[in-house]
């Protein structure tokens, strides 16, 4: 029997980091306050370490759209696997030439794209989809605050969220 209803435990799993963030940096703000010398300065880096913790947390809060959709999504050892009811693939992750998001889509898909294969469309609120953040975090110049913006905002086209820069050398012109 549990004593809280799953709406709420459901609510607080989402926002861990920054409620552990908050009570680390209770923490750190005692002993600053409290007996000083070395527990001071303790307390002065828990709070840093606690601000660090929040802003990364809050991030992974909005990128948590849920769960209950329709696959799973695995992340092994650079490998993004998806186990769909109707589709699936696998994506290596540095082998991802291009990120979108679809929101046409019901519920809207992560679609990742490699060369020489389909694209992967994964469900956001797919079983397991929250370890994607930390893929995506990953990708080199991707901006995560533009991509939480778009994943939250009720976009009517897809969205090219992250595009690997060609290999090539760019054009050279001379005006």
């Amino acid at each position: 029997m549990s004593f809280i209803r799953p709406e709420a435990k459901a609510a607080l799993w989402r926002w861990r980091e920054v409620i552990a963030a908050g009570l680390l940096a209770f923490v750190g703000s005692t002993w600053v306050v409290g007996p000083g010398g070395l527990l001071g300065g303790l307390g002065w880096i828990a709070i840093a370490v606690s601000l660090g913790l929040a802003v990364v947390g809050f991030q992974r809060a909005r990128f948590r759209t849920g769960s209950g959709g329709p696959g799973v999504v695995l992340v092994d050892e650079g490998q993004i696997t998806y186990y769909g009811p109707l589709t699936g693939g696998v994506v290596a992750t540095d082998a991802i030439e291009r990120l979108a998001l679809d929101p046409t889509a019901k519920p809207a898909h992560w679609v990742l794209e490699q060369p020489g294969q389909p694209p992967l469309q994964v469900p956001v609120n797919a079983e397991g989809a929250e370890a994607l953040f930390d893929v995506f975090a990953t990708l080199p110049g991707l901006r995560t605050e533009r991509m939480l913006n778009e994943l939250s905002g009720k976009g009517v086209h897809p969205v090219v969220i992250w595009e690997r820069r060609s290999m090539r050398p760019p054009e050279l012109r001379l005006h």
